[in-house]
């Protein structure tokens, strides 16, 4: 007899037991959006769960730049970019785009999650090692689990770790050292002068996803590369659409060489259709914003300071972000779903992130601001955690400033000496 394949469909019953609890936080349906606000079962909510760091989604500029793009090129591309999917204005955005970060040339992908995958898998081969760290976007997970080359997970952030992991290998290996330039979950920072100093030392070829940095750090918002002044170190980088930029989508940006064997070996590029134009336009239009109003990031920045003190203040545990994502650590993963819920309950969407996005036991609440928050936002949001710090506690307790003790996705992989 056949394995019955929907066995574990039947048997799942995790979501359906937080909804019958009352507290399911995920899925929620917006019925509009008006600028730092959504509407949710009819009453309007902060919203401090988006990526949408330069509150460019809403930005009329920006639409009606995706409105025109559409009134020429129609609704979608209905094809591949290899085979009929090119448009101008695909062209006209990656050559703004390369000319924006100082690369030599840019590929766009369909979505940010396919830039990773399919550069990852193109670019390494089954003698080769990727060299990941345990704190990385489930997409560049993905991504080198999917490719031929082995897979070296390293202690979050630590250049002694993936020093430790580089020495290890063949010196003949091709050695990819890839990661966040803002970690998504953490808000952390990746230490990449240090990282890019090991890596040399042992012939290590960088690639850095600028997914949550773009628009946030580095002049006029290139990202973390440009930040610690770096671009000629890192031959690599990744970025998307779906923060700063307001939209979708996502890209690489390297030299002319790799971005041509790309275009022709990247299965997530070759087999999914082109972005759409209203995309296109729309992200043309909002990186000529993000690089004409700087005044933007400025704010972003103020707005991020104001929420960091603002939270240890109250004291919330915000681990070690220095951005604008800015993690509440609660643990479990049923009081991390209650936290959210009052928000949602009192005006502010936000989601819990629990393992694997985060280390098993660790959950988090997840926020992260705009530009766009105005004081009065930010006031009343501070208003609504003081409110249910009174009510349900901080949950800030000393576990979590002692890594090392808990699984995460990687766990599989580590070897005690690695530690």
């Amino acid at each position: 007899m056949s394995k019955d394949i929907f066995k574990k469909c039947r048997e799942y019953h995790d979501s359906k037991d937080a909804r019958a609890q009352g507290f399911y936080p995920y899925f929620r349906r917006i019925d509009d959006s008006e600028g730092n606000h959504v509407i949710c079962e009819g009453k309007r909510k902060i919203m401090i769960g988006s990526n949408n760091y330069l509150g460019l989604a809403q930005d009329p500029r920006v639409i009606e730049a995706a409105c025109d793009a559409t009134r020429r090129f129609g609704a979608g591309c209905t094809g591949s970019r290899l085979l009929n999917g090119t448009i101008s204005l695909h062209e006209e955005l990656e050559s703004a785009l390369a000319d924006f970060l100082q690369r030599e040339s840019v590929l766009l992908f369909s979505t940010g999650f396919f830039a990773n995958q399919g550069a990852l898998t193109a670019l390494t081969e089954a003698e080769d090692a990727i060299l990941c760290d345990r704190e990385n976007h489930a997409s560049i997970i993905e991504g080198c689990q999917t490719s031929v080359a082995r897979l070296v997970p390293y202690r979050h952030n630590s250049a002694p770790a993936l020093r430790n992991r580089l020495k290890r290998l063949p010196e003949d290996a091709g050695k990819l050292v890839v990661m966040d330039g803002v970690f998504s979950m953490s808000g952390d920072i990746a230490d990449l002068p240090s990282m890019i100093e090991v890596s040399k030392e042992y012939g290590g070829v960088m690639y850095v996803d600028e997914a949550h940095s773009l628009g946030v750090l580095g002049p006029q918002g290139r990202g973390t590369v440009h930040h610690f002044g770096v671009n000629d170190d890192v031959p690599i980088v990744m970025g998307t659409f779906s923060k700063s930029l307001g939209s979708m989508g996502g890209f690489i940006a390297g030299s002319q060489e790799m971005i041509e064997f790309l275009k022709h070996k990247a299965r997530c590029l070759i087999f999914t259709a082109a972005l759409a134009p209203a995309v296109v336009g729309g992200v043309l239009k909002a990186l000529e914003i993000m690089r004409s109003e700087p005044e933007r990031i400025d704010q972003l920045w103020k707005n991020t300071r104001k929420m960091h003190e603002g939270f240890k203040s109250l004291g919330f545990n915000i681990g070690s972000t220095q951005t604008p994502i800015v993690p509440i650590l609660i643990g479990s993963e049923a009081r991390s779903f209650t936290f959210a819920q009052r928000l949602f309950e009192e005006g502010v969407f936000a989601t819990p992130a629990i393992y694997p996005a985060v280390r098993y036991g660790e959950a988090i609440v997840r926020t992260s601001f705009m530009s766009t928050h105005t004081e009065k936002d930010l006031d009343f949001i501070l208003e609504i955690f003081a409110k249910l710090a009174r009510e349900l506690g901080t949950f800030d307790d000393p576990v979590y400033t002692q890594p090392g003790r808990r699984r995460n996705i990687f766990d599989f992989a580590l070897q005690e000496q690695d530690r």
